[in-house]
């Protein structure tokens, strides 16, 4: 088993991971349901682009945060330890 660099081990996730295309998808979702909820919104517009900005970027966040934490916990363990209690 070959050790890697905390770098790409890292990244992996994040580089891999479906969040973008989450947060694409969710989004064109909303903007097809406006017509629908734009009777429960107040103070702002079906279509408020620093609304959809803003919950889009706080979503990717979470997504990196919860991708890359257990990614980083993982590169700072010994592979000959991880193997010997398998």
């Amino acid at each position: 088993m070959a050790q890697t660099a905390p770098g790409p081990a890292a990244a992996a996730p994040v580089r891999n991971g479906l969040a973008a295309v989450g947060v694409v998808l969710g989004l064109l979702a909303a903007l097809a349901l406006t017509r629908l909820l734009q009777a429960q919104l107040f103070g702002v517009t079906s279509t408020d682009p620093p609304t959809f900005v803003a919950v889009a970027l706080g979503l990717l966040a979470v997504a990196t945060l919860a991708t890359l934490v257990p990614a980083l916990r993982a590169t700072r363990v010994n592979p000959t330890e991880a193997l010997r209690y398998e």
